[in-house]
């Protein structure tokens, strides 16, 4: 059964359990019902939406590399920055200032390799994903507008490198809904906060329900789901009790938007007092899938845990799920060493490829778009000879796109010699939003939000789809 088809039967089910004169929250009963009719759905934030024209993707898993992976070091290759390393370049900007600087060209940590029959060429550094490479659309040609972490991370999320805008999750969520009333249509794991914080999931000035829901890797992933009443009974009584006084209140201020985002998260909370258990339990996944994951038996923390959580989350009919590898420290900015990419490296590699193993095995990379990026790359160059790191690099760097619809096993773009700027086919942030967009059946330039006398939308006022990324 695919993902999403097993969701109406379950709701309809719970429904009539709740029905027969019950006081069991007869405001959301009542809500829920309503949902069926079509002629309410209109005003239902989180009813499921169709998108433009038809898609390739119903859903997104995007992988974020917190801190800036270096390009030259990973997924783009480049021989005469090995042969070339100590030689001196010039550059007319460094680190945002602009000037003639004289540099160094600084080789590579590690080798590469080409891999899978399409051969494109992985360094080392990630051996699991260098398997998977014909599944993969790596871009070489990405560009960015900020060479800081907050403003490059806004803009990598937001589609804005300077104001607060809603995040790529939200405006998916708001663009096709959910599927699973019981979740969140957008879902966060992280363990530690990113640049930028909570904005990476904001919905800004989008409806509040479309705001991502934080999941932090541990033994309480999400906090408070567990019922606190003695009794079922009890919490149906009390339940009953807030709904009716949260629809008299809402009668009263049916123009805040706020209050009604508060009352929808009520609601859902409810719904995930009964679906999170069950999602969030992996006592049910066999050795063999944990172990393409590199996770043990009980493991709650770590990459592998995260990325197995995405593929149980989406099955579950979750719109958009975020994994953030690290947070605002102790992540790829590699300023002193770049050797502490490796356990970087080694923390996400399996995981990833297991995941992408997995969506293929059980059929849902088909209709799966997987995203892996970070904010910018790191400079081929360096200020003095001997430095062992690497600056922030947003001229130039990669990301890749697997899955529904992509383009797979091949490489799009490129930059120049020494990785240095884009030689050839540039995506910038916005072409690269557009695209996600374009493969969830959404015309980005359609999906838009009317806010402060302004149609809003993620790609701002440019944006192209990337044609040669699609299948």
């Amino acid at each position: 059964m695919k993902p999403d088809a097993q969701f109406d039967f379950a709701r309809r089910g719970f429904l009539r359990s709740m029905v027969g004169g019950s006081m069991l929250m007869p405001g959301l009963v009542s809500r829920l019902l309503a949902e069926d009719n079509s002629a309410n759905k209109e005003t239902d934030a989180l009813s499921a939406k169709a998108p433009h024209f038809p898609a390739k993707a119903k859903r997104v898993i995007f992988l974020y590399m917190s801190g800036g992976v270096s390009h030259v070091d990973s997924w783009d290759p480049k021989p005469r920055l090995f042969t070339d390393a100590g030689l001196t370049t010039s550059v007319k900007e460094y680190q945002g200032r602009k000037g003639d600087y004289t540099m160094f060209l600084k080789r590579p940590q590690w080798e590469f390799s080409r891999h899978g029959k399409c051969g494109t060429e992985v360094s080392s550094l990630f051996p699991h994903q260098a398997g998977c490479v014909d599944e993969l659309c790596v871009i070489r040609s990405m560009k960015s507008d900020h060479t800081n972490h907050y403003e490059a991370t806004l803009g990598m999320h937001t589609g804005s490198f300077t104001f607060a805008r809603p995040s790529i999750g939200s405006w998916v969520s708001y663009g096709l809904g959910t599927l699973n009333r019981n979740l969140p249509s957008f879902v966060v794991l992280a363990p530690k906060s990113p640049y930028a914080g909570g904005q990476v999931w904001g919905s800004d000035f989008l409806p509040g329900a479309h705001q991502g829901t934080l999941v932090v890797p541990g033994s309480e992933p999400i906090a408070n789901v567990k019922r606190r009443t003695a009794t079922s009974g009890l919490q149906e009584l009390e339940l009953g009790l807030i709904s009716r006084m949260n629809k008299r209140h809402l009668l009263t201020r049916a123009a805040d938007p706020l209050l009604n985002a508060r009352i929808q998260s009520f609601e859902t909370a409810f719904g995930m007092q009964m679906e999170v258990p069950h999602v969030f339990d992996l006592s049910q996944e066999t050795d063999a899938t944990l172990g393409l994951y590199g996770l043990q038996r009980g493991q709650t923390t770590g990459f592998g845990w995260q990325c197995l959580m995405a593929r149980r989350l989406v099955e579950q009919g979750v719109r958009f799920v975020e994994l953030v590898d690290s947070g605002s420290s102790d992540n790829w900015d590699a300023h002193g060493d770049m050797l502490t990419h490796t356990p970087l490296a080694k923390n996400v590699d399996q995981a990833i490829a297991g995941l992408l193993c997995d969506l293929k095995q059980r059929g849902m990379l088909e209709d799966t778009l997987v995203v892996w990026t970070t904010e910018f790359g790191r400079t081929p160059f360096v200020e003095a000879k001997a430095a062992a790191g690497r600056e922030h690099h947003h001229w130039v760097f990669s990301s890749w796109l697997a899955g529904a619809g992509v383009n797979a096993g091949t490489v799009h773009g490129e930059s120049d010699d020494y990785g240095i700027n884009v030689g050839r086919d540039p995506v910038h942030v916005h072409d690269f939003h557009a695209t996600i967009l374009h493969l969830l059946g959404f015309d980005h330039e359609r999906l838009t939000y009317r806010h402060t006398g302004r149609d809003y939308r993620l790609t701002d006022v440019s944006g192209n789809v990337v044609k040669k990324l699609l299948a």
